[in-house]
C-alpha cells in the first residue's frame, strides 16, 4: 500500500518554537512568583501539551484553579509573541515542497492547543499543509488517536495510506496506537536513545530522510 499521507507533529519536527515557548514560558511562570526554568528543562517538560508542560515545572501540592491561572496567562502571552523566534528547521521547506508537488496529503497533529497550531501553520506552511489539528474540546491529546484520526478523515485518506512523522515518545505511541508506521527526526526535543528506548524504529537524521523513507517504503523493513 502507497503511503500518500503524511501527518506531522509540529513542535521540535516541522518548527523549532523552543526559544519563544523558553520565555513565554518563563513569563508566564514568574508572573505568579515561581522560578524561571532552564531552555534545557523546559525542552523536557514539552510533548504533553502546555498545561502538563506548566504542571512539571512547578510544585507538585500546586492548586488546579492557580495551574489554570498560569495556563491561561501563558496562552494569552504565546499568541503575541509565538512569532518571534520560531522558525523551521533548516531544510522542512524544501522536504514539503517536495511532498506537495508529488501530491502527498500532508497534515499536523499537535498537543499544542488548537488555536496556536492553526496560527503557527499559516504563518509557516500555508502553501503545504492541508490540516492543523491541535488539542480543542473532543479532541484528546497524543498519544489518543482523536487528533490523527480526525486528520486522516479530513484528508479523505486511509489508516493503510498513512504514516506519521514526529520527535518524541509520545509520537511512537500516538503511531502504533492508530496503526500507522512513525518516522522519528533526530534534530527535535529527544535523542536517538531515548527515541530508540521508547519504541523508535525509523529515524530520519535530516528532512530529505523523510522523503527517502517513504519513496522506498523503508518502513516494511
Amino acid at each position: 500500500m502507497i503511503k500518500d499521507t503524511i501527518i506531522f507533529d509540529l513542535d521540535g519536527t516541522l518548527l523549532n518554537t523552543l526559544e519563544d515557548l523558553h520565555a513565554c514560558f518563563n513569563k508566564a511562570i514568574t508572573e505568579y512568583g515561581y522560578p524561571k526554568r532552564t531552555l534545557e528543562e523546559i525542552k523536557s517538560f514539552v510533548g504533553n501539551g502546555i498545561k502538563k508542560a506548566i504542571e512539571r515545572a512547578l510544585p507538585q501540592n500546586i492548586e488546579e484553579s492557580e495551574l489554570n491561572k498560569i495556563v491561561n496567562y501563558f496562552r494569552s502571552y504565546y499568541e503575541e509573541h509565538m512569532l518571534e523566534l520560531t522558525k523551521p528547521y533548516d531544510g522542512i521547506i524544501g522536504m514539503l515542497e517536495e511532498l506537495k508537488a508529488n501530491n502527498y496529503k500532508l497534515a499536523v497533529v499537535s498537543n499544542k492547543y488548537d488555536a496556536a497550531v492553526k496560527e503557527l501553520c499559516k504563518n509557516y506552511f500555508g502553501k503545504y499543509i492541508d490540516i492543523a489539528i491541535g488539542e480543542s474540546e473532543g479532541v484528546r491529546k497524543k498519544p489518543e488517536i482523536d487528533g490523527v484520526m480526525k486528520a486522516i478523515k479530513e484528508l479523505n485518506s486511509s489508516i493503510d495510506n498513512s504514516i506519521y512523522i514526529g520527535d518524541s515518545d509520545v509520537d511512537i505511541k500516538t503511531a502504533k496506537n492508530v496503526g500507522i508506521p512513525c518516522i522519528s527526526v533526530l534534530w527535535g526535543f529527544r535523542d536517538k536513545d531515548f527515541l530508540i528506548q521508547n519504541g523508535g524504529k525509523l529515524f530520519a537524521e535530516k528532512p530529505k530522510d523523510i522523503i527517502k523513507i517513504i519513496e522506498k517504503k523503508l518502513y516494511l523493513i
